[in-house]
């Protein structure tokens, strides 16, 4: 993982293919519109169960256990969580640029 991971992430959001939250991640999943699932190091076991239950189901791929601070300041905001990406190809890069 790399700046470039960040760099990009913040790329996704300014394009409007980044979705951020608990609630309208889920949403967005269950309206099958997501093609990467981002969670953060913090998050509760709870909720990584649960993203982790609708991943598997829906065949979504998952990054975990980054930082939230990191990716709240990519993207302008104190922390975050929850994030999930909505375009196929900057999803493919975002998973490129983590490994």
């Amino acid at each position: 993982m790399t700046n470039k991971f960040y760099q990009f992430l913040g790329l996704t959001k300014k394009s409007g293919n980044l979705i951020e939250g608990y609630n309208k991640c889920e949403e967005a999943i269950k309206k099958q519109k997501v093609y990467l699932v981002i969670l953060s190091l913090e998050c509760s076991e709870n909720t990584k169960d649960k993203f982790k239950r609708y991943c598997s189901d829906k065949e979504i791929p998952l990054l975990e256990n980054v930082p939230k601070f990191q990716l709240g300041i990519s993207l302008g905001r104190e922390e975050i969580n929850v994030l999930c990406v909505k375009d196929k190809n900057m999803s493919e890069k975002l998973i490129d640029l983590w490994q």
